[in-house]
């Protein structure tokens, strides 16, 4: 039997510095994406000012930009929602920050309370609405950067590439 422990096998990684990747400047995986959700949201300061509330549309506002993607910032007022649609090419991080969102798929309906993220792929088909009696603020992370949102009729509330299960997760 070794009794040598894989740290004595290896060496400190903190040793040879030639193995450790540089911090990135901006993410390129779903984690990092998330993450950058997920800080910014923690982040009142960053955004909490630009919010505006439109009676007759969704209120939108580009909050961010990086080597590609892109971060909105959405106010919902009740009753405002999205009609069915898909990101086109884009992935996508939703995060609720205040209120709370309806998500409906072919597969049901999702309700999601502040603090709630999901991660989805290109394709994936979805509905979202406040059905709340309160206004509701939303996050959307976009890579590559949003190029299309395609429109679909309610009796088309699938994705066309899969099983919206398949590409999309709860966080």
């Amino acid at each position: 039997m070794n009794s040598d422990s894989d740290l004595q096998i290896a060496g400190d990684i903190l040793e040879v510095p030639h193995l450790l990747q540089p911090p990135r400047e901006h993410p390129a995986t779903v984690a990092e994406f998330v993450g950058l959700a997920r800080s910014i949201a923690a982040d009142r300061s960053q955004w909490e000012h630009l919010v505006r509330y439109d009676a007759a549309s969704r209120w939108y506002h580009r909050l961010r930009t990086g080597p590609g993607y892109e971060v909105w910032l959405l106010s919902w007022v009740p009753g405002q929602g999205s009609e069915p649609h898909d990101h086109g090419p884009s992935s996508g991080v939703l995060t609720v920050l205040e209120g709370a969102l309806t998500e409906r798929t072919e597969r049901g309906t999702r309700a999601l309370g502040a603090g709630a993220q999901r991660v989805f792929a290109p394709g994936y088909v979805h509905e979202v609405v406040n059905d709340s009696l309160e206004p509701a603020i939303s996050l959307h992370v976009y890579y590559p950067g949003l190029t299309e949102m395609p429109m679909l009729p309610h009796s088309q509330l699938r994705s066309t590439g899969g099983t919206p299960n398949a590409r999309c997760s709860v966080v």
